[in-house]
């Protein structure tokens, strides 16, 4: 008994060393891809297929706003931001999604926060409100603890944004931090074009 006690805390130990997930127990890691295999380019979605995007569903709690819906947005550009607070990566990209929504909240841009916790401890209402607080945000924020939003969008990555224009199509997305630029000249041309 005690050499398979042995072996099996070597193995733990060895698993938790590189890495590696026992399937079954670390449910998690079923969705949480690392960043770094998100796709380095951010997908541009054709205007001969640009495909509408998903409503808000299984929303826990809403956060600086009213319950919000794709169809109370119709006519705005739409930013939807996957994160969560525990992810660095996504804390990262906070500060430009932050200066995004301040540079064109006038002007028709909606950000829409999704936070989807990768943690039990992400799960908390007040750790989210927390996190807000910390970080200045101000635009609205949906609490997706069953990751139902997350699912109707077949998000796989922490973070992730999805531009949303005046019709209800997804007409870019992308994975992981940077291309802020290119976020913000993709935001910046769709509010030109409704003006």
């Amino acid at each position: 008994m005690t050499f398979k006690l042995l072996a099996v805390s070597t193995a733990l130990i060895g698993m938790a060393v590189t890495g590696a997930v026992i399937p079954g127990i670390c449910d998690e890691a079923a969705r949480a891809t690392p960043v770094v295999t998100a796709p380095a380019v951010p997908i541009e979605v054709a205007a001969a297929s640009q495909q509408s995007a998903p409503d808000f569903t299984g929303i826990n709690t809403w956060f600086n706003s009213k319950p919000l819906s794709l169809a109370d947005l119709r006519g705005k550009v739409v930013l939807v931001d996957f994160w969560t607070y525990g992810c660095v990566n996504c804390v990262n990209t906070l500060p430009h999604v932050t200066e995004l929504y301040a540079k064109y909240k006038d002007k028709g841009l909606v950000v829409v926060g999704v936070h989807t916790p990768e943690f039990p401890f992400e799960r908390s209402a007040a750790n989210v409100q927390a996190a807000l607080k910390r970080h200045g945000i101000t635009y609205p924020v949906a609490q997706d603890n069953d990751s139902r939003t997350w699912n109707a969008y077949s998000n796989q990555y922490w973070p992730a944004q999805y531009i949303i224009d005046q019709t209800g199509k997804i007409v870019f997305q992308h994975a992981g931090e940077g291309r802020y630029d290119e976020i913000d000249r993709t935001v910046a041309k769709l509010l030109n074009a409704s003006s």
